[in-house]
Formats: structure tokens, sequence, C-alpha cells
């Protein structure tokens, strides 16, 4: 199987704190205790934070994307109909000056 999708993971870190303070006594012996549930509860809310920021940056790019593609679309239709007229009004001869390297 595949590895946890990351909200997951941060779910079941969360459960992992609360399991180890709820059980600090038995594991005290092996170094795992309330300190240690804390840092890991600050490192969840960490990537918490993270995450949201994440989020909030990938909204924008989507915003930015629409709008450069709109922008993009005007310009091919601007540049679509300049190559019509020049083609029209220009000999063959002249069209590369335009970038244009069709033939007709």
């Amino acid at each position: 199987m595949g590895r946890k999708a990351q909200s997951q993971e941060i779910i079941d870190a969360g459960v992992m704190a609360s399991g180890i303070k709820a059980h600090h006594d038995v594991l005290t012996l092996r170094k795992i205790d309330n300190a240690f549930a804390d840092d890991l509860l600050t490192q969840i809310d960490v990537c918490i934070k993270l995450n949201d920021e994440q989020e909030t940056l990938k909204a924008k790019l989507k915003e930015k994307t629409e709008e450069f593609e709109a922008a993009f679309a005007n310009m091919l239709k601007k540049a679509g109909e300049a190559r019509k007229i020049i083609k029209l009004d220009m000999p063959q001869s002249s069209w590369r000056e335009f970038g244009i390297g069709d033939k007709r």
C-alpha cells in the first residue's frame, strides 16, 4: 500500500500525542513523556499552519493561472487578427519581418 495522505498523518500524530499523554507513566521508561507529546503537538500545529498557508497560495496560483490564460487568449486573438491583415496587405516576402513564417 502507498503512503497515507498528509492530512491523515497529521490526524494520526494527534491521536498518538493524546495516547502518549494518557499513558505517559508507562512510556517514560522509554523517554517518551509529556514533554515529547507536547513537542509533537507543537509540530502538528506548525504543519497545520504551513498547510493552510500552502492552500492559500494554491488558490492564489489558480486565480493567477486563470487571469494569465484569459490574457494569453486575448493576445493570441489580437496576434491572429494582425497576422490576417499583414498577409492580405503585405507581400509574402516581407512576412518574416512580422514574425510570420507561413506560406500562403
